[in-house]
């Protein structure tokens, strides 16, 4: 049970730092127009030596912020409640801490796939066509390394939560 719980919150861990720095930072997208290179993020976009706030409210961008702020979320309180079960905290003893955070790692990575699959359809959609030197960049990039770990966390949450990998479950079996 402490590998995989301890493989998930690293796991865990990673993805959301990778989530912070891929929603935080500028470079989701870079695009040549009159002969500059510029980049975009979620909240600002850069031409050479000066970086601008989005002003417009266009809804692809308030839903990937907002998926990636949920996901951000739900992956925190995912490792809250993970590094409580595995320190065996006492509290909430009600409930099963282990299996609670698997299933916050995968509404997490439930939601930074939302927010990427957004993205990606109307950035290919709108910027493959109107801009013939674009492409992704390292934010995104990132973004999508976080969609495979919260994942992976919570697989290995979730297998920390099986009564066949549990340790109380193979004393039984060995007193049989």
């Amino acid at each position: 049970m402490y590998s995989f719980m301890g493989g998930g919150l690293f796991c865990a861990g990673v993805g959301n730092i990778l989530l912070i720095v891929s929603t935080a930072t500028d470079y989701w997208m870079q695009y040549r127009h009159s002969s500059n290179y510029m980049h975009q993020g979620l909240w600002r976009y850069c031409v050479p030596g000066k970086c601008m706030t989005h002003t417009d409210s266009i809804a692809y961008w308030d839903a990937t912020r907002a998926f990636m702020i949920l996901s951000l979320l739900a992956c925190f309180i995912g490792i809250v409640i993970g590094v409580m079960a595995f320190i065996h905290y006492s509290s909430f003893d009600g409930f099963d801490k282990t299996f609670a955070a698997g299933i916050l790692f995968f509404i997490s990575c439930f939601f930074v796939l939302l927010a990427m699959a957004v993205y990606t359809g109307v950035t290919v959609n709108y910027y493959g066509k109107r801009y013939g030197s674009w492409r992704f960049s390292w934010s995104y990039i990132m973004g999508w390394v976080a969609v495979v770990l919260t994942f992976f966390s919570g697989m290995d949450s979730s297998n920390a939560t099986l009564p066949i990998f549990s340790h109380q479950h193979m004393q039984t079996q060995n007193l049989h």
